[in-house]
Protein backbone atom coordinates (compact mmCIF):
# COMPACT_ATOMS: atom_id res chain seq x y z
CA UNK A 1 0.00 0.00 0.00
CA UNK A 2 2.75 2.42 0.92
CA UNK A 3 4.66 1.58 -2.26
CA UNK A 4 1.60 2.30 -4.40
CA UNK A 5 1.08 5.66 -2.75
CA UNK A 6 4.67 6.61 -3.40
CA UNK A 7 4.46 5.67 -7.06
CA UNK A 8 1.31 7.77 -7.52
CA UNK A 9 3.01 10.78 -5.91
CA UNK A 10 5.87 10.53 -8.38
CA UNK A 11 3.45 10.54 -11.36
CA UNK A 12 1.59 13.60 -10.12
CA UNK A 13 4.71 15.71 -9.60
CA UNK A 14 6.68 14.41 -12.60
CA UNK A 15 6.32 17.69 -14.57
CA UNK A 16 8.65 19.56 -12.22
CA UNK A 17 12.17 18.22 -11.69
CA UNK A 18 12.48 19.85 -8.26
CA UNK A 19 9.13 18.50 -7.20
CA UNK A 20 10.09 15.14 -8.69
CA UNK A 21 13.20 14.97 -6.46
CA UNK A 22 11.10 16.00 -3.47
CA UNK A 23 8.59 13.25 -4.18
CA UNK A 24 11.34 10.67 -4.56
CA UNK A 25 12.83 11.66 -1.22
CA UNK A 26 9.38 11.51 0.39
CA UNK A 27 8.83 8.02 -1.02
CA UNK A 28 12.24 6.85 0.15
CA UNK A 29 11.54 8.22 3.62
CA UNK A 30 8.26 6.37 3.78
CA UNK A 31 9.88 3.10 2.68
CA UNK A 32 12.62 3.46 5.31
CA UNK A 33 10.02 4.15 8.00
CA UNK A 34 7.98 1.11 6.95
CA UNK A 35 11.09 -1.10 6.90
CA UNK A 36 12.07 0.11 10.37
CA UNK A 37 8.58 -0.59 11.68
CA UNK A 38 8.69 -4.13 10.33
CA UNK A 39 12.08 -4.88 11.91
CA UNK A 40 12.12 -6.52 15.38
CA UNK A 41 12.80 -4.18 18.29
CA UNK A 42 16.49 -3.57 18.77
CA UNK A 43 18.11 -4.85 21.94
CA UNK A 44 18.59 -2.32 24.69
CA UNK A 45 22.20 -1.11 24.59
CA UNK A 46 24.39 -2.11 27.51
CA UNK A 47 25.60 0.45 30.00
CA UNK A 48 28.60 2.59 29.09
CA UNK A 49 30.29 1.38 32.26
CA UNK A 50 29.71 0.16 35.79
CA UNK A 51 31.99 2.56 37.65
CA UNK A 52 29.28 4.77 39.14
CA UNK A 53 27.12 1.92 40.38
CA UNK A 54 30.17 0.00 41.65
CA UNK A 55 31.30 3.04 43.69
CA UNK A 56 27.90 3.18 45.29
CA UNK A 57 27.58 -0.54 46.05
CA UNK A 58 31.08 -1.58 47.14
CA UNK A 59 30.77 -0.16 50.69
CA UNK A 60 27.77 -2.44 51.38
CA UNK A 61 29.74 -5.64 50.55
CA UNK A 62 31.99 -7.23 53.17
CA UNK A 63 34.66 -9.93 53.28
CA UNK A 64 34.14 -12.72 55.80
CA UNK A 65 37.03 -14.59 57.39
CA UNK A 66 36.36 -17.66 59.52
CA UNK A 67 38.67 -19.71 61.71
CA UNK A 68 37.91 -23.30 62.57
CA UNK A 69 39.62 -26.40 63.90
CA UNK A 70 40.38 -28.83 61.09
CA UNK A 71 41.46 -32.43 61.42
CA UNK A 72 44.43 -33.47 59.23
CA UNK A 73 42.39 -35.77 57.01
CA UNK A 74 39.82 -33.02 56.47
CA UNK A 75 42.63 -30.60 55.65
CA UNK A 76 44.01 -32.89 52.96
CA UNK A 77 40.56 -33.19 51.42
CA UNK A 78 40.32 -29.45 51.04
CA UNK A 79 42.33 -29.52 47.83
CA UNK A 80 40.04 -32.10 46.21
CA UNK A 81 38.27 -31.10 43.01
CA UNK A 82 35.14 -32.45 41.41
CA UNK A 83 33.40 -31.65 38.16
CA UNK A 84 30.04 -30.69 39.64
CA UNK A 85 28.42 -27.60 41.17
CA UNK A 86 30.62 -26.35 44.01
CA UNK A 87 30.35 -23.81 46.78
CA UNK A 88 32.79 -21.06 45.79
CA UNK A 89 34.33 -20.10 49.06
CA UNK A 90 35.42 -22.78 51.46
CA UNK A 91 38.10 -24.87 49.67
CA UNK A 92 41.67 -24.17 48.67
CA UNK A 93 41.96 -21.77 45.69
CA UNK A 94 42.87 -23.44 42.41
CA UNK A 95 45.11 -21.58 39.96
CA UNK A 96 46.48 -22.53 36.53
CA UNK A 97 49.83 -24.39 36.67
CA UNK A 98 52.68 -21.92 36.82
CA UNK A 99 50.56 -19.10 38.22
CA UNK A 100 52.45 -16.94 40.74
CA UNK A 101 49.56 -17.53 43.17
CA UNK A 102 49.82 -21.32 42.96
CA UNK A 103 52.95 -21.78 45.06
CA UNK A 104 51.93 -19.09 47.55
CA UNK A 105 48.59 -20.69 48.36
CA UNK A 106 50.10 -24.18 48.33
CA UNK A 107 52.52 -23.15 51.08
CA UNK A 108 49.78 -21.29 52.92
CA UNK A 109 47.43 -24.28 53.07
CA UNK A 110 49.86 -27.16 53.36
CA UNK A 111 51.87 -25.78 56.31
CA UNK A 112 54.85 -28.07 55.69
CA UNK A 113 57.03 -28.71 58.70
CA UNK A 114 60.81 -28.91 58.76
CA UNK A 115 62.22 -31.72 56.62
CA UNK A 116 59.31 -31.43 54.14
CA UNK A 117 57.00 -33.76 56.10
CA UNK A 118 53.39 -32.88 56.74
CA UNK A 119 52.33 -31.53 60.09
CA UNK A 120 51.74 -33.99 62.88
CA UNK A 121 48.25 -35.53 62.87
CA UNK A 122 46.80 -33.09 65.39
CA UNK A 123 43.89 -30.70 64.88
CA UNK A 124 44.98 -27.26 63.68
CA UNK A 125 43.41 -23.91 62.94
CA UNK A 126 42.40 -23.18 59.37
CA UNK A 127 41.09 -20.00 57.79
CA UNK A 128 38.38 -19.78 55.13
CA UNK A 129 37.27 -16.74 53.20
CA UNK A 130 33.91 -15.71 51.86
CA UNK A 131 31.66 -12.74 51.21
CA UNK A 132 28.55 -11.09 52.57
CA UNK A 133 26.56 -7.86 52.43
CA UNK A 134 25.03 -5.46 54.92
CA UNK A 135 21.22 -5.37 55.02
CA UNK A 136 20.78 -3.05 58.00
CA UNK A 137 22.92 -0.06 59.09
CA UNK A 138 22.90 -1.38 62.67
CA UNK A 139 25.13 -4.29 61.64
CA UNK A 140 23.04 -7.16 60.24
CA UNK A 141 24.89 -9.03 57.48
CA UNK A 142 23.70 -11.79 55.15
CA UNK A 143 25.94 -14.55 53.81
CA UNK A 144 25.81 -18.25 52.95
CA UNK A 145 25.47 -20.78 55.73
CA UNK A 146 28.31 -22.84 54.26
CA UNK A 147 30.65 -19.84 54.55
CA UNK A 148 30.37 -19.79 58.35
CA UNK A 149 29.56 -23.46 59.00
CA UNK A 150 31.61 -24.98 61.86
CA UNK A 151 33.43 -21.68 62.38
CA UNK A 152 34.97 -21.00 65.79
CA UNK A 153 35.53 -17.32 65.03
CA UNK A 154 34.01 -15.04 62.40
CA UNK A 155 35.53 -11.74 61.35
CA UNK A 156 33.80 -9.27 59.06
CA UNK A 157 36.09 -6.98 57.06
CA UNK A 158 34.42 -3.81 55.84
CA UNK A 159 35.23 -2.00 52.62
CA UNK A 160 37.50 0.41 54.53
CA UNK A 161 39.43 -2.58 55.99
CA UNK A 162 37.81 -2.26 59.43
CA UNK A 163 37.77 -5.67 61.17
CA UNK A 164 34.73 -6.53 63.31
CA UNK A 165 33.96 -9.69 65.25
CA UNK A 166 30.64 -11.21 64.20
CA UNK A 167 28.10 -13.39 65.94
CA UNK A 168 25.69 -15.76 64.20
CA UNK A 169 22.10 -14.54 64.55
CA UNK A 170 20.57 -17.50 62.76
CA UNK A 171 21.16 -19.92 59.93
CA UNK A 172 19.11 -22.08 57.60
CA UNK A 173 20.94 -25.03 56.04
CA UNK A 174 18.08 -25.93 53.69
CA UNK A 175 18.39 -22.65 51.77
CA UNK A 176 22.06 -22.01 52.70
CA UNK A 177 21.32 -18.57 54.17
CA UNK A 178 22.83 -17.16 57.37
CA UNK A 179 22.58 -13.82 59.17
CA UNK A 180 25.44 -12.30 61.18
CA UNK A 181 25.52 -9.34 63.55
CA UNK A 182 28.43 -7.00 64.24
CA UNK A 183 28.72 -4.21 66.79
CA UNK A 184 29.61 -0.88 65.25
CA UNK A 185 29.88 2.71 66.49
CA UNK A 186 28.78 4.16 63.16
CA UNK A 187 25.98 3.21 60.75
CA UNK A 188 27.03 0.83 58.02
CA UNK A 189 26.18 1.22 54.35
CA UNK A 190 23.33 -1.19 53.69
CA UNK A 191 22.27 -2.74 50.40
CA UNK A 192 18.63 -2.73 49.30
CA UNK A 193 16.71 -5.90 48.56
CA UNK A 194 15.28 -6.15 45.06
CA UNK A 195 12.59 -8.40 43.60
CA UNK A 196 14.15 -11.39 41.86
CA UNK A 197 10.76 -12.35 40.45
CA UNK A 198 10.91 -9.27 38.22
CA UNK A 199 14.39 -10.04 36.91
CA UNK A 200 14.40 -11.27 33.32
CA UNK A 201 16.77 -13.58 31.53
CA UNK A 202 19.20 -11.35 29.67
CA UNK A 203 19.21 -8.53 32.23
CA UNK A 204 22.59 -7.11 33.23
CA UNK A 205 23.79 -8.07 36.72
CA UNK A 206 26.80 -7.25 38.90
CA UNK A 207 28.48 -9.68 41.28
CA UNK A 208 30.64 -8.26 44.08
CA UNK A 209 32.66 -10.43 46.44
CA UNK A 210 35.98 -11.68 47.73
CA UNK A 211 37.28 -14.20 45.15
CA UNK A 212 40.33 -16.17 46.30
CA UNK A 213 40.72 -13.76 49.20
CA UNK A 214 41.82 -10.94 46.89
CA UNK A 215 39.33 -8.44 48.35
CA UNK A 216 36.32 -6.63 46.95
CA UNK A 217 36.03 -7.48 43.24
CA UNK A 218 33.33 -6.48 40.76
CA UNK A 219 32.29 -8.62 37.82
CA UNK A 220 29.47 -8.10 35.33
CA UNK A 221 27.35 -10.39 33.21
CA UNK A 222 23.76 -11.21 32.45
CA UNK A 223 21.09 -13.31 34.07
CA UNK A 224 21.47 -16.54 32.10
CA UNK A 225 18.53 -18.58 33.41
CA UNK A 226 16.03 -18.93 36.24
CA UNK A 227 14.69 -21.74 38.43
CA UNK A 228 17.79 -23.92 38.21
CA UNK A 229 17.82 -27.08 40.34
CA UNK A 230 21.40 -28.13 41.14
CA UNK A 231 20.37 -30.85 43.63
CA UNK A 232 21.80 -29.00 46.63
CA UNK A 233 18.65 -28.85 48.74
CA UNK A 234 14.88 -29.37 48.84
CA UNK A 235 14.07 -25.81 47.75
CA UNK A 236 16.51 -25.27 44.88
CA UNK A 237 15.37 -22.34 42.75
CA UNK A 238 18.64 -20.74 41.67
CA UNK A 239 19.32 -17.84 39.34
CA UNK A 240 22.09 -18.59 36.84
CA UNK A 241 24.58 -15.98 35.64
CA UNK A 242 27.66 -15.76 33.46
CA UNK A 243 29.18 -13.04 35.64
CA UNK A 244 32.50 -14.38 36.94
CA UNK A 245 31.97 -16.05 40.31
CA UNK A 246 34.86 -17.87 41.95
CA UNK A 247 35.72 -19.39 45.29
CA UNK A 248 35.39 -16.69 47.89
CA UNK A 249 32.39 -15.09 46.17
CA UNK A 250 30.03 -17.24 48.24
CA UNK A 251 27.62 -15.12 50.23
CA UNK A 252 28.22 -12.03 48.11
CA UNK A 253 25.37 -10.14 46.45
CA UNK A 254 24.14 -10.18 42.88
CA UNK A 255 22.89 -6.70 41.97
CA UNK A 256 20.57 -5.52 39.24
CA UNK A 257 21.21 -2.24 37.44
CA UNK A 258 19.10 -0.36 39.99
CA UNK A 259 21.64 -1.34 42.65
CA UNK A 260 19.29 -3.81 44.35
CA UNK A 261 20.21 -7.27 45.60
CA UNK A 262 18.36 -9.89 43.57
CA UNK A 263 20.47 -12.88 44.62
CA UNK A 264 23.14 -14.33 46.90
CA UNK A 265 26.02 -15.85 44.92
CA UNK A 266 26.27 -19.39 46.21
CA UNK A 267 27.61 -22.04 43.83
CA UNK A 268 29.54 -22.54 40.61
CA UNK A 269 29.81 -25.31 38.09
CA UNK A 270 33.55 -25.72 37.70
CA UNK A 271 35.48 -28.73 36.37
CA UNK A 272 38.62 -26.57 36.53
CA UNK A 273 38.19 -24.85 39.90
CA UNK A 274 37.70 -21.41 38.35
CA UNK A 275 34.81 -19.62 36.72
CA UNK A 276 33.62 -21.00 33.40
CA UNK A 277 30.62 -18.68 33.22
CA UNK A 278 28.11 -20.84 35.09
CA UNK A 279 27.32 -19.46 38.53
CA UNK A 280 24.25 -19.77 40.72
CA UNK A 281 22.60 -17.39 43.16
CA UNK A 282 19.78 -17.80 45.70
CA UNK A 283 16.95 -15.51 44.50
CA UNK A 284 16.16 -12.57 46.76
CA UNK A 285 12.49 -13.58 46.86
CA UNK A 286 13.57 -16.58 48.94
CA UNK A 287 16.63 -15.15 50.70
CA UNK A 288 14.88 -12.02 51.98
CA UNK A 289 12.05 -14.03 53.54
CA UNK A 290 14.51 -16.40 55.23
CA UNK A 291 16.71 -13.56 56.53
CA UNK A 292 13.67 -11.72 57.87
CA UNK A 293 12.62 -14.76 59.89
CA UNK A 294 16.14 -15.43 61.16
CA UNK A 295 16.24 -11.89 62.54
CA UNK A 296 12.64 -11.47 63.65
CA UNK A 297 11.63 -14.85 65.10
CA UNK A 298 12.28 -15.28 68.84
CA UNK A 299 14.15 -18.54 68.21
CA UNK A 300 15.97 -17.10 65.17
CA UNK A 301 14.80 -20.02 63.05
CA UNK A 302 12.81 -20.43 59.85
CA UNK A 303 9.26 -21.74 60.21
CA UNK A 304 7.89 -23.33 57.05
CA UNK A 305 4.49 -24.46 55.96
CA UNK A 306 3.64 -28.15 55.75
CA UNK A 307 1.11 -29.83 53.51
CA UNK A 308 1.66 -33.49 54.38
CA UNK A 309 1.81 -35.09 50.94
CA UNK A 310 4.25 -37.14 48.98
CA UNK A 311 4.38 -36.08 45.36
CA UNK A 312 5.86 -37.18 42.07
CA UNK A 313 6.27 -35.71 38.60
CA UNK A 314 3.51 -35.83 36.01
CA UNK A 315 4.90 -37.53 32.91
CA UNK A 316 3.40 -37.55 29.42
CA UNK A 317 1.91 -41.00 30.05
CA UNK A 318 0.46 -39.99 33.42
CA UNK A 319 -1.01 -36.80 31.95
CA UNK A 320 -2.65 -38.79 29.18
CA UNK A 321 -4.00 -41.34 31.63
CA UNK A 322 -5.53 -38.63 33.81
CA UNK A 323 -6.96 -36.62 30.94
CA UNK A 324 -4.67 -33.61 31.35
CA UNK A 325 -3.90 -31.59 28.24
CA UNK A 326 -0.17 -31.64 29.05
CA UNK A 327 2.21 -32.70 31.84
CA UNK A 328 1.87 -30.19 34.67
CA UNK A 329 1.29 -29.99 38.39
CA UNK A 330 2.34 -32.37 41.17
CA UNK A 331 0.84 -35.85 41.43
CA UNK A 332 -0.07 -36.81 44.99
CA UNK A 333 1.23 -40.32 45.67
CA UNK A 334 0.19 -40.42 49.32
CA UNK A 335 -1.05 -38.19 52.12
CA UNK A 336 -0.06 -38.15 55.78
CA UNK A 337 -2.74 -39.41 58.11
CA UNK A 338 -4.53 -36.49 59.80
CA UNK A 339 -2.17 -34.08 58.01
CA UNK A 340 -3.24 -30.76 56.48
CA UNK A 341 -3.75 -32.28 53.02
CA UNK A 342 -5.94 -35.12 54.24
CA UNK A 343 -7.96 -32.79 56.46
CA UNK A 344 -8.41 -30.44 53.51
CA UNK A 345 -9.74 -33.20 51.24
CA UNK A 346 -6.67 -33.91 49.11
CA UNK A 347 -6.48 -37.56 48.05
CA UNK A 348 -3.84 -39.83 46.51
CA UNK A 349 -4.13 -39.59 42.75
CA UNK A 350 -4.99 -35.89 42.77
CA UNK A 351 -2.80 -33.61 40.70
CA UNK A 352 -2.18 -30.26 42.43
CA UNK A 353 -2.41 -27.65 39.68
CA UNK A 354 -2.20 -24.48 41.78
CA UNK A 355 -1.44 -23.49 45.36
CA UNK A 356 -2.69 -20.25 46.88
CA UNK A 357 -3.49 -18.91 43.43
CA UNK A 358 -0.04 -19.68 42.02
CA UNK A 359 0.20 -22.24 39.18
CA UNK A 360 2.31 -25.37 39.60
CA UNK A 361 4.04 -25.89 36.24
CA UNK A 362 6.02 -28.86 37.58
CA UNK A 363 6.44 -30.91 40.74
CA UNK A 364 9.47 -28.97 42.02
CA UNK A 365 7.50 -25.76 42.38
CA UNK A 366 5.05 -27.07 45.01
CA UNK A 367 7.52 -27.63 47.92
CA UNK A 368 8.87 -24.09 47.47
CA UNK A 369 5.41 -22.53 47.59
CA UNK A 370 4.29 -24.62 50.56
CA UNK A 371 7.49 -23.89 52.48
CA UNK A 372 6.99 -20.17 51.93
CA UNK A 373 3.46 -20.19 53.33
CA UNK A 374 2.57 -19.53 56.96
CA UNK A 375 1.32 -22.14 59.40
CA UNK A 376 -2.43 -22.03 60.17
CA UNK A 377 -3.02 -20.11 56.94
CA UNK A 378 -5.94 -21.40 54.84
CA UNK A 379 -5.19 -21.36 51.12
CA UNK A 380 -7.07 -22.48 48.00
CA UNK A 381 -5.59 -25.55 46.34
CA UNK A 382 -6.76 -26.56 42.87
CA UNK A 383 -6.57 -30.29 42.18
CA UNK A 384 -7.28 -32.36 39.09
CA UNK A 385 -9.51 -35.28 40.05
CA UNK A 386 -11.54 -37.58 37.83
CA UNK A 387 -10.79 -35.46 34.76
CA UNK A 388 -11.94 -32.13 36.18
CA UNK A 389 -10.54 -29.34 38.34
CA UNK A 390 -11.71 -28.97 41.95
CA UNK A 391 -10.82 -26.18 44.38
CA UNK A 392 -10.20 -27.18 48.00
CA UNK A 393 -9.53 -25.01 51.05
CA UNK A 394 -6.54 -26.35 52.99
CA UNK A 395 -5.25 -25.13 56.36
CA UNK A 396 -1.46 -25.26 56.23
CA UNK A 397 0.42 -26.90 59.09
CA UNK A 398 3.86 -26.14 60.53
CA UNK A 399 6.79 -28.14 59.25
CA UNK A 400 8.75 -29.84 62.01
CA UNK A 401 12.19 -31.35 61.50
CA UNK A 402 10.76 -34.81 62.19
CA UNK A 403 7.94 -34.46 59.65
CA UNK A 404 8.19 -36.83 56.72
CA UNK A 405 6.26 -36.58 53.50
CA UNK A 406 5.26 -40.23 53.80
CA UNK A 407 5.51 -42.84 56.52
CA UNK A 408 8.10 -45.58 56.01
CA UNK A 409 6.95 -48.49 58.09
CA UNK A 410 8.86 -51.75 58.38
CA UNK A 411 6.72 -54.65 57.36
CA UNK A 412 6.00 -56.94 60.32
CA UNK A 413 6.92 -60.58 60.04
CA UNK A 414 4.15 -62.82 58.82
CA UNK A 415 2.71 -65.57 60.89
CA UNK A 416 3.03 -69.16 59.71
CA UNK A 417 0.94 -69.15 56.55
CA UNK A 418 -1.39 -71.68 55.17
CA UNK A 419 -0.30 -73.14 51.86
CA UNK A 420 -2.64 -71.55 49.37
CA UNK A 421 -2.26 -70.84 45.70
CA UNK A 422 -3.85 -67.79 44.07
CA UNK A 423 -4.84 -67.68 40.42
CA UNK A 424 -2.44 -65.66 38.29
CA UNK A 425 -3.05 -63.66 35.12
CA UNK A 426 -0.70 -61.94 32.72
CA UNK A 427 -1.15 -58.42 31.35
CA UNK A 428 1.29 -55.92 29.89
CA UNK A 429 4.12 -58.31 30.66
CA UNK A 430 3.14 -58.54 34.34
CA UNK A 431 2.20 -61.76 36.08
CA UNK A 432 -0.39 -60.77 38.69
CA UNK A 433 -2.04 -62.53 41.60
CA UNK A 434 -4.44 -61.68 44.37
CA UNK A 435 -2.68 -61.34 47.72
CA UNK A 436 -2.34 -64.71 49.45
CA UNK A 437 -0.66 -65.72 52.73
CA UNK A 438 2.01 -67.50 50.72
CA UNK A 439 2.81 -64.39 48.71
CA UNK A 440 2.87 -62.29 51.88
CA UNK A 441 5.57 -64.53 53.26
CA UNK A 442 7.48 -64.79 49.99
CA UNK A 443 7.68 -61.03 49.43
CA UNK A 444 7.68 -59.96 53.12
CA UNK A 445 4.37 -58.14 52.77
CA UNK A 446 2.53 -56.85 55.83
CA UNK A 447 -0.30 -58.84 57.33
CA UNK A 448 -2.83 -56.22 56.27
CA UNK A 449 -1.51 -55.97 52.68
CA UNK A 450 -4.29 -55.40 50.17
CA UNK A 451 -4.29 -55.25 46.41
CA UNK A 452 -2.75 -57.28 43.62
CA UNK A 453 0.77 -58.67 43.85
CA UNK A 454 3.20 -58.53 40.92
CA UNK A 455 4.55 -62.09 40.88
CA UNK A 456 6.87 -61.65 37.89
CA UNK A 457 7.84 -58.98 35.36
CA UNK A 458 8.56 -59.88 31.75
CA UNK A 459 11.82 -58.73 30.22
CA UNK A 460 11.43 -55.68 27.96
CA UNK A 461 7.79 -55.34 29.05
CA UNK A 462 6.11 -51.97 29.81
CA UNK A 463 6.31 -52.83 33.50
CA UNK A 464 10.04 -53.54 33.33
CA UNK A 465 10.63 -50.23 31.56
CA UNK A 466 8.91 -48.43 34.44
CA UNK A 467 10.92 -50.26 37.09
CA UNK A 468 8.22 -52.57 38.46
CA UNK A 469 9.52 -55.58 40.37
CA UNK A 470 8.19 -58.84 41.74
CA UNK A 471 6.71 -58.12 45.15
CA UNK A 472 5.21 -54.76 44.20
CA UNK A 473 1.56 -54.42 45.14
CA UNK A 474 -0.91 -52.70 42.81
CA UNK A 475 -3.41 -50.79 44.94
CA UNK A 476 -5.31 -48.94 42.22
CA UNK A 477 -5.77 -49.13 38.48
CA UNK A 478 -7.17 -46.14 36.58
CA UNK A 479 -7.68 -44.48 39.99
CA UNK A 480 -10.02 -47.23 41.14
CA UNK A 481 -9.21 -49.63 43.98
CA UNK A 482 -8.45 -53.19 42.87
CA UNK A 483 -8.46 -56.36 44.97
CA UNK A 484 -8.09 -59.10 42.39
CA UNK A 485 -5.88 -59.68 39.36
CA UNK A 486 -9.01 -59.89 37.24
CA UNK A 487 -9.99 -56.35 38.22
CA UNK A 488 -6.64 -55.08 36.98
CA UNK A 489 -6.99 -56.76 33.60
CA UNK A 490 -10.57 -55.47 33.42
CA UNK A 491 -9.36 -51.88 33.92
CA UNK A 492 -6.71 -52.42 31.26
CA UNK A 493 -9.34 -53.65 28.79
CA UNK A 494 -11.59 -50.67 29.59
CA UNK A 495 -8.76 -48.25 28.96
CA UNK A 496 -7.97 -49.89 25.63
CA UNK A 497 -11.63 -49.75 24.54
CA UNK A 498 -11.71 -46.05 25.48
CA UNK A 499 -8.77 -45.45 23.17
CA UNK A 500 -6.37 -44.45 25.90
CA UNK A 501 -2.65 -44.88 25.37
CA UNK A 502 -1.74 -45.68 28.98
CA UNK A 503 -3.18 -46.79 32.30
CA UNK A 504 -2.27 -45.34 35.68
CA UNK A 505 -1.40 -47.76 38.48
CA UNK A 506 -0.87 -46.94 42.16
CA UNK A 507 1.95 -49.20 43.33
CA UNK A 508 3.20 -49.90 46.85
CA UNK A 509 6.72 -51.10 47.54
CA UNK A 510 7.69 -51.65 51.20
CA UNK A 511 5.39 -48.89 52.40
CA UNK A 512 6.37 -46.50 49.59
CA UNK A 513 3.54 -45.43 47.26
CA UNK A 514 4.00 -44.11 43.75
CA UNK A 515 2.02 -43.86 40.53
CA UNK A 516 3.19 -45.63 37.39
CA UNK A 517 1.76 -45.11 33.91
CA UNK A 518 2.07 -48.15 31.64
CA UNK A 519 1.75 -47.86 27.87
CA UNK A 520 -1.10 -49.94 26.49
CA UNK A 521 0.22 -50.20 22.94
CA UNK A 522 3.19 -52.27 24.12
CA UNK A 523 1.40 -55.06 25.90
Amino acid sequence: MFRACCEESIKVFYASSSLRRSAALTCAGLLIAVAAALQPAAARPGPDGFADIADRLLPSVVNISTTQTVKPEASRRRSGEKAEPERPGSNRPQFPPGSPFEEFFKDFFDHKSEGGKPDSPHPRKATSLGSGFVIDPTGYIVTNNHVIADADEITVILHDDTNLKAEVVGRDSKTDVAVLKVKTDKPLTAARWGDSDKARVGDWVLAIGNPFGLGGSVTAGILSARQRDIQSGPYDDFLQTDASINRGNSGGPMFNMDGEVIGINTAIYSPSGGSIGIGFAIPSAMAKAVATQLIGEPDHAVHRGWLGVRIQAVTDEIAEGLGLDKPKGALVASVNENGPAQNGGIQPGDVILSFDGKPIPDMKQLPRLVAGSSANQTVPVTVWRKRQATVLQVKIGKLEETDQTADAREAPKSKTPKKEEGATVTALGLTLSTVTPELKEKFSLSDDAKGVVVVAVGKDSPGAEKGLKAGDVIMEAAQEEVKTAGEVTGKIDEAKRAGRKSILLLVERQGDLRFVALRLDQG
